[in-house]
């Protein structure tokens, strides 16, 4: 589970943009390289703790990475930047099977966000664990289209990272058994995909989806298989289901209530999707959010209410804000 210790508005760049707020960007450029509202990280701080123990009770073993300075700045031979967190484990490291991957990351205030899970990599690898990264990417002005803007209502995506070197975060992929479901977005390109493909060969297979977001990163507010034949959508996103799923039960999220003075620096509404399943009946949701703990309960599911709405201020939750290393059970494949 990650921590936000030092978390810190990133370094401004182009690549940021596509996927702020609107309301949001303004703020990013007037507070670049600074903390992140101090009572805002203390709150998102104490529901992790809080989460920690529910999970511990859950019966969940918990491990958390080591705080790394994030307003230090860093350089490569073509640009320098600071950091912004360690507080998203899901999208800096992919677990396939015994493999643990460090993801190369296209935002260059995530250069060396991996560096705080670096003793914890170290233990898996001794454990027996695989551990292995994709090609650091240089993150050159190459790598970003200068010319990106909002689509306009009907425009085609346009994603502002270019095919000029693999790049991908973790959390663009979801793991059902040997099916990875991925979608390009603007930190995951075409070129990272098949990077991935090629990596894992043909013990896996890699579905490539497309869904009605303009603003595409990271694919769990928009599509979450919850159980094997169970799979949660985001009814504005996902207009048709893929094929792959056919057969499957299929619920549509209920809309966010999200209050709009609560600060989303980094992501909709639809966080709310960000659930976590510990099995294929317990899930984990935000203890405010009425509507999904009803719908959960009505779908046949367990939900498990915790304290997580400041937490989501910082672009993620339940779901983002961990990675599972181990799980009990076999690597069966339930898709077409």
């Amino acid at each position: 589970m990650g921590i936000v210790d030092g978390a810190s508005f990133p370094q401004w760049h182009t690549a940021l943009e596509p996927v702020l707020p609107e309301n949001q960007r303004a703020t990013f450029r007037q507070q670049a390289g600074r903390p992140f509202p101090p009572e805002l990280v203390q709150a998102a701080h104490d529901e992790l703790e809080g989460f920690v123990q529910l999970l511990r009770s859950e019966g969940v073993t918990v491990r958390r990475p080591e705080p790394i300075p994030q307003r230090q700045p860093y350089s490569t031979l073509d640009w320098t930047s600071t950091g912004m967190y360690a507080a998203m484990p899901r999208d800096v490291l992919l677990v396939v099977g015994e493999e643990i991957i460090e993801c190369p990351l296209a935002w260059r205030s995530r250069y060396f966000e991996t560096l705080a899970y670096r003793p914890l990599l170290k233990e898996y690898f001794h454990g027996g664990a695989r551990w292995s990264s994709g090609p650091k990417p240089e993150l050159v002005d190459a790598q970003y289209d200068p010319a990106w803007t909002d689509p306009a209502p009907g425009e085609p995506t346009h994603l502002v990272v270019t095919e000029f070197e693999p790049t991908f975060d973790a959390a663009d992929f979801t793991r059902c058994g040997r099916d990875i479901i991925a979608q390009k977005s603007h930190v995951t390109n075409a070129f990272g995909i098949e990077w991935l493909r090629r990596h894992l060969g043909d013990r896996y297979r890699i579905h490539v989806l497309e869904f009605d977001d303009p603003h595409p990163m990271h694919i769990d507010a928009t599509l979450v298989p919850m159980a094997p034949g169970k799979l949660l959508i985001n009814p504005e996103r996902v207009r048709k289901v893929p094929e792959i799923f056919r057969g499957w039960d299929v619920f549509h999220a209920p809309t966010p209530i999200i209050p709009d003075s609560h600060p989303l620096y980094l992501t909709s509404k639809w966080i709310t999707m960000n659930i976590l399943m510990l099995d294929e009946h317990r899930v984990v949701v935000e203890r405010q959010d009425a509507p999904m703990i009803d719908a959960l309960k009505k779908w046949g599911f367990t939900p498990i209410p915790c304290d997580f709405r400041h937490f989501n201020s910082f672009g993620g939750s339940f779901h983002c804000a961990t990675l599972d290393v181990r799980r009990r059970g076999a690597l069966d494949s339930y898709l077409d």
